[in-house]
């Protein structure tokens, strides 16, 4: 008896089908390939004298790539998602950090410079500015640049994170390496029994914006900035192709494994539309190295509408294509190659008995044929009574 071809849909389940021994040997072994390629030669025979082996090895990133077989989103997302990682991404003391808040901007500088806030944390704190001051000081591209180069990472009030496009424009868009993180700065509104307390209704009161700021406290502040700066982004695009920064190549391996199992698995439930029954494939990989893949599914298809039996012709990509009952080819068929041709007689005699066709444009200018004799009779009356007219006008102004 053959081996039945049946394949089972994945079902929709929480539990994740990733394999986490299969995760773990895909990171040692990307982690081994990326060290040894660091100390190999160089296949062009140049050597670069200034590059040092454990600095090059720390800031190479490990990315994890999901394939779906639908697309996640239907248009590029600006404002990145976070996924709150077991190993932060950026625990570098050394990395600056800008933050951009809605208007007022003193009041999160003194927040920023209070006793309450973490002196570790101040100290990569270099600008806090609000929006108003960056459309004003960052309207020309040369000052972008150089607020994009000046700071490592950026954060932004969620607030104001879809006006900040338009402020500081493709030098910071057109990429998403240092894409402004949002963060959520504003006060939440009081819960009672579990449920938030609605806002009232009716008109609302101008609020002073200096004098009473709608922000948080600052334990929550800094915690929400530490979030921020330690989580994976990810960034939705129309494609059926996701990559997520999950570590880098001087993690131990297990430490690298556990930040992908978390990512895998929050990518999937959170961003992913239907879920498991929609991923295809998920690889990890470094800048200049193959995937090696820690999952794999077994089918291809997401609906049993898409998958065509043995002799059956596949649908059309085209809507209102190959209908039932439609005929193809239908009107006049093509006369053989291999039929003689007609004599030069034939031809004519067909061409003569035709009737001329007229176009309805052609037959509207027609114009009737001119008689010149008659035109001129006519000018020359017009001529004698013009004569007429005038004699008889000169001899009334005589006899006056």
């Amino acid at each position: 008896m053959s081996n039945s071809t049946a394949i089972t849909k994945a079902s929709d389940a929480v539990v994740s089908p990733v394999d986490p021994d299969q995760t773990l040997k895909a990171s040692k072994a990307l982690i081994a390939h990326i060290k040894k390629a660091v100390t190999a030669p160089a296949s062009s025979g140049r050597q670069n004298l200034l590059a040092d082996e454990e600095t090059t090895v720390a800031e190479t990133p490990i990315w994890l790539t999901l394939t779906t077989k639908k697309h996640i989103h239907d248009s590029h997302r600006l404002q990145p998602s976070k996924i709150v990682l077991p190993h932060p991404l950026n625990a570098d003391n050394e990395s600056t950090i800008c933050i951009i808040t809605a208007d007022p901007q003193r009041y999160y500088k003194n927040v920023v410079a209070s006793d309450e806030f973490p002196e570790e944390l101040r100290t990569r704190i270099t600008r806090v500015i609000d929006i108003s001051h960056l459309k004003a000081k960052f309207k020309a591209y040369e000052a972008q640049r150089k607020l994009f180069s000046e700071h490592d990472i950026f954060l932004a009030d969620d607030r104001i994170q879809n006006r900040l496009p338009k402020a500081l424009g493709k030098t910071f868009f057109k990429t998403t390496v240092k894409r402004p993180i949002p963060i959520v700065l504003m006060a939440q509104r009081p819960r009672v029994d579990g449920k938030r307390v609605a806002v009232p209704k009716g008109k609302k009161v101008k609020r002073d914006p200096v004098e009473n700021v709608n922000a948080r406290p600052t334990a929550e502040i800094v915690k929400e900035i530490q979030k921020a700066i330690g989580a994976a982004l990810v960034s939705l695009s129309p494609s059926t192709n996701t990559a997520v920064k999950c570590g880098y190549a001087s993690w131990e391996p297990e430490k690298l494994a556990e930040n992908v199992d978390k990512v895998v698995k929050d990518l999937v439930e959170r961003f992913v539309p239907q879920k498991w029954n929609n991923v295809r494939n998920i690889y990890i990989k470094g800048p200049d190295t193959a995937a090696l893949p820690i999952y794999q599914t077994d089918e291809l298809w997401l609906e049993e509408s898409q998958v065509v039996k043995d002799g059956q012709e596949p649908a059309s990509a085209l809507p209102g294509k190959h209908h039932k009952g439609e005929k193809a080819n239908v009107g006049k068929k093509r006369k053989s190659l291999d039929a003689e041709p007609e004599s030069i007689e034939e031809k004519a005699k067909e061409d003569e008995e035709r009737p001329a066709k007229k176009s309805k444009k052609a037959a509207a200018k027609a114009l009737p044929l001119s008689n010149d004799d008659k035109l001129d009779k006519e000018i020359a009356d017009r001529k004698s009574r013009l004569r007429k007219q005038k004699s008889a006008a000169k001899k009334a102004v005589d006899d006056e």
